[in-house]
């Protein structure tokens, strides 16, 4: 039997279609099933920037020497588009849903033929003042330079008719991008009124092209997808922060890779906006409806309808943890867990606060992959640093998307004295770990945090991400091995305790894999439950086959990408896998080893991915405080329990929730009730 293995792209695509049943799922308050439109499609758009944009760039390759992978490649290309037509298809048809759902709430959208002479002069005047100034028009013609394509560039392709049969003019107008897509209206009693930019710019087109005084005036919207990898030339003289900056800035030409239109479009514009913008074989051609961008209803306005919006659910503070005292002081005493959003992010910002202003902190070491707007941790670190502390940041330039952002906040840091570190050739830093040394009795005592996240306040509201900390010296000294090996590069750090990539995380995962083999053997307790974002790593699915094979049980909740099917006699009979998708982001990695009844337990910045395990700097840390032990178990208990968000993955050729006679259990819920009772029975 040929091995199960789901390729990761199309296993993406089942992802991201669980996204879209939640704008489909009546049980989720109705603005959020609309931002959950735009969540749907804004992963779209990262997925072709990255993942086709690299299948592409093989079948480019491969074409040259044509081969099996050649084929391969382009037939990846042929499932990918049509899947996505598919996932279009049913996001259109789900939008339109959703608006009808509106009129009923009395919200209602209007396009450029529903004005009246009130809304007419509110529009026009909206135009004149937000729009006008900062539209870019072009005609096309044979001398045309056509825009760069950056981002996810979306345009109204215009097509003007003319007096005494003339040939029709073509023109394109860019959207901006600093305004926001949706325009609230004035209100009229109870009923609400909203209009998309588009249809603004739509109304005012006889205004933008009067010059030519056109018989009529279409106008269909385009959208293109670049190619957004970076690629580095190999300039010595150049700094590895010039490198990143330029690469960044070339990105801007990036190939298109996707090419979204209006299907009412006429023929002639089509092959016209095709061949301006070389659009060829190998990109993905996909029709449309009249919007596209729709990844700016994430912002979908909330106009005051809390009754149409999750509940409140405001962070808890941690059990037994006081943001009152000292931080330092109760952690020296034992661990801690913070479980963000359900626990408050203070705990993280406040750690670091305590540590600039206290005196007998000497140094502070961190490691950061993405940063919110106007970061509080950087805040905290400047301020450590204008104290007279020896800070130490090493910032990934290479955070995808982030890179901007990073090389800003790192010449921010740079100018304040902080010692930068960038990482070592072709390995990223993804690890999410900070240690600071404080000075106590005349000996230097670590303390620091291991996190599964982001060192993010923003993302903290919405992404859940354990966070442990802790004055484990075992630990806290291996942490700070990865220090010294990310500033020297040329020491591999030694360790017991943490699994660390690309050294030991597949090892030390493999090795307790075989350990749980031997404990089924011997007729003990087997058994591994893994809560991860992505399972792709070919050889790390099929260790985990043979594990079922000889009898160890698997619980699997993968939220994103997984590339094992269970439940496959003589591969995976003892396999199961879900994904939760409700209205926070599932984002930490734990493995729990069962170890016949003595726990072996890991929370871990690291998916089991190749890119993870091979070709990053990650941290693997243990859990040894027995009542975390237990609250982690207890909160993977609680997500495995969910019959209300989870789906089954790879039984079926789309997502099935995973149902069953019991009363409705609805994890996210749960979760934040479990915390909530720690807090009130502490």
């Amino acid at each position: 039997m040929e091995f199960p293995f789901v390729n990761r792209e199309l296993s993406w695509l089942d992802f991201n279609r669980r996204v879209l049943q939640e704008a489909q799922d009546t049980r989720v308050p109705l603005i959020e099933r609309i931002r959950f439109i735009g969540i749907f499609s804004n992963n779209l758009d990262e997925f072709y920037k990255v993942r086709y944009a690299t299948v592409k760039r093989i079948a480019q390759v491969e074409a040259e020497n044509p081969s099996a992978e050649a084929q391969k490649a382009e037939q990846l290309l042929h499932e990918i588009t049509q899947k996505t037509i598919e996932l279009q298809d049913e996001s259109f048809a789900t939008i339109q849903h959703l608006t009808e759902e509106l009129k009923k709430e009395q919200i209602f959208v209007l396009d450029e033929h529903a004005l009246d002479d009130d809304y007419t002069l509110f529009v026009h005047q909206y135009f004149k003042e937000k729009v006008s100034p900062s539209l870019l028009t072009v005609l096309i013609n044979e001398d045309t330079r056509m825009p760069k394509i950056k981002g996810s560039n979306v345009f109204l392709s215009v097509r003007m008719t003319q007096k005494d049969g003339a040939a029709p003019l073509f023109a394109l107008i860019q959207f901006p991008t600093h305004l926001d897509r949706i325009v609230v209206l004035p209100p009229r009693g109870n009923k609400q009124y909203i209009m998309l930019l588009d249809d603004i710019i739509r109304h005012q087109m006889k205004y933008i092209f009067s010059m030519f005084s056109p018989i009529s005036i279409t106008a269909h919207m385009v959208k293109f997808t670049p190619d957004a990898e970076l690629d580095f030339d190999d300039d010595i003289n150049k700094s590895y922060i010039e490198k990143v900056a330029s690469s960044v800035r070339e990105r801007i030409d990036g190939d298109p890779v996707r090419f979204v239109y209006d299907s009412n479009i006429e023929k002639d514009t089509l092959e016209l906006l095709l061949d301006k913008f070389e659009i060829g074989s190998h990109d993905s051609i996909i029709p449309g409806g009249r919007y596209h961008n729709r990844r700016d209803y994430m912002k979908f306005p909330s106009l005051g309808r809390t009754d149409l919006l999750y509940n409140n659910m405001s962070p808890l503070p941690i059990s037994g943890f006081s943001l009152q005292t000292s931080l330092l002081d109760q952690i020296s005493k034992k661990d801690f867990l913070q479980y963000t959003p359900y626990h408050t992010y203070a705990y993280t910002i406040n750690f670091l606060r305590e540590a600039a202003l206290d005196p007998n902190v000497k140094s502070i070491f961190i490691t950061i992959y993405r940063l919110s707007n106007d970061s509080q941790v950087v805040n905290a670190l400047i301020q450590a640093a204008r104290n007279g502390k020896r800070i130490t940041v090493q910032i990934e330039l290479q955070a995808r998307f982030d890179e901007a952002a990073n090389i800003h906040y790192a010449e921010m840091l740079k100018n304040e004295g902080v010692h930068l570190v960038f990482g070592i050739p072709k390995l990223k830093v993804h690890s999410k770990i900070c240690l600071i040394h404080r000075k106590e009795k005349n000996k230097i005592k670590r303390y620091g945090f291991v996190s599964t996240g982001n060192f993010n306040e923003s993302t903290a509201r919405i992404y859940t991400d354990f966070t442990l900390f802790t004055s484990d010296q075992k630990i806290l000294k291996e942490v700070n091995r990865v220090f010294t090996f990310l500033e020297t590069s040329f020491k591999v750090p030694s360790h017991k305790h943490l699994l660390i990539s690309p050294f030991t995380t597949y090892s030390g995962l493999k090795q307790r894999i075989n350990r749980e083999i031997e404990h089924a053997k011997q007729g003990k307790q087997a058994l591994i439950r893994i809560k991860i974002n992505n399972l792709t790593n070919f050889e790390m699915v099929k260790r985990l086959y043979h594990a079922s094979q000889e009898g160890v049980r698997i619980q699997m909740i993968v939220r994103g990408i997984c590339c094992l099917v269970p439940g496959v006699k003589g591969f995976s009979e003892n396999i199961e896998v879900i994904s939760v998708v409700d209205r926070f982001l599932e984002h930490p990695r734990m493995i729990i080893f069962e170890n016949d009844g003595n726990r072996d337990i890991f929370i871990s910045s690291s998916d089991m991915m190749t890119r993870n395990l091979d070709n990053r700097v990650e941290v693997s840390c243990p859990i040894y405080d027995k009542d975390i032990q237990q609250e982690l178990v207890d909160t993977f208990e609680i997500s495995w329990n969910d019959n209300v968000k989870s789906r089954w993955v790879n039984v079926d050729t789309k997502p099935v929730y995973r149902t069953n006679q019991a009363k409705p259990f609805q994890s996210q819920i749960e979760m934040y009730t479990y915390y909530q009772n720690k807090v009130e029975n502490q």
